[in-house]
């Protein structure tokens, strides 16, 4: 892959992409793949290359939440909050780590194509729909709120992420309001599981692709990873804001929208939903 002005504005535009979406309820996977298609950036090493922006809108997480997360591994031995949030996001990376290691081969194979994809974000919009307009009865109103139980709901509601489509962030947000988590507590245990949880994907995904790796690519890299880190980092802070004042029926119709286009695109072969 030579680098070129070309490749380096496809590399800021899939870094904006996945920033901007990794932790919104609407499927990063989705977006790279409909995005990447159409700047025809989808071989090999463009894959390679979503590992680097995906493990930098990781590190804007751990940027955010910095303090927070240097004072519970810190106080882990004293404080009893911090030791019920590392039993949580230990209970609740759990679902999702056993049954990809199992089956993550036979679902790529199996549900990696357009109307499963269109399926998930479009049942995803409904489900946030009905989220919203349901009663909510909420027991946790903060992260510390949450009991290991409530945790392990949320982790198996993340491993539903596991079929195209669907999204890791909106799995277990929209999850976590249907099992009383308060519109707060469950995004930013979102946020807060998405840390172990991409970590592990990308060092999976790394060892994978090991021999797709090349000092040439490091330009691609810092500038994606770059524009990813800031974006995701805004995008974090823009959601924390944006629910202490609206729902998240927003993203519902985003979903189904984006549903329709994700068949649009299939049936007029613009993009390639398969084997990703």
């Amino acid at each position: 892959m030579t680098t070129d002005i070309t490749l380096l504005i496809h590399a800021l535009i899939l870094g904006l992409v996945e920033g901007i979406t990794e932790f919104l309820p609407v499927s990063s996977t989705g977006h790279l793949i409909l995005v990447g298609q159409l700047l025809g950036f989808n071989d090999d090493k463009g894959k390679v290359f979503e590992i680097a922006i995906q493990f930098a809108a990781i590190l804007a997480v751990v940027w955010e939440y910095r303090k927070r997360l240097f004072h519970t591994v810190l106080s882990l031995r004293s404080e009893a909050s911090s030791q019920r949030l590392a039993l949580n996001l230990i209970v609740a990376f759990l679902p999702a780590a056993i049954l990809g290691f199992l089956f993550l081969k036979q679902i790529k194979y199996y549900l990696f194509n357009p109307f499963v994809v269109a399926s998930a974000f479009i049942l995803g919009g409904f489900l946030i729909i009905w989220a919203e307009k349901r009663q909510h009865i909420v027991h946790a109103e903060s992260v510390d709120d949450l009991t290991w139980l409530d945790a392990l709901k949320v982790g198996f509601a993340q491993a539903l992420a596991m079929i195209p489509g669907t999204s890791r962030s909106g799995a277990t947000i929209i999850g976590g309001l249907f099992f009383g988590l308060s519109r707060r507590a469950a995004t930013e245990f979102s946020f807060f599981l998405a840390i172990p949880t991409m970590f592990a994907a990308t060092l999976y995904d790394v060892y994978k692709n090991r021999d797709l790796f090349s000092v040439d690519d490091l330009a691609l890299f810092a500038v994606g990873g770059t524009v990813s880190f800031i974006s995701a980092f805004i995008a974090v802070r823009g959601l924390i804001r944006f629910i202490s004042r609206h729902d998240f029926t927003v993203f519902a119709w985003y979903r189904i929208a984006f549903g329709i286009i994700v068949l649009l695109s299939s049936q007029m072969g613009w993009v390639d939903w398969g084997n990703h």
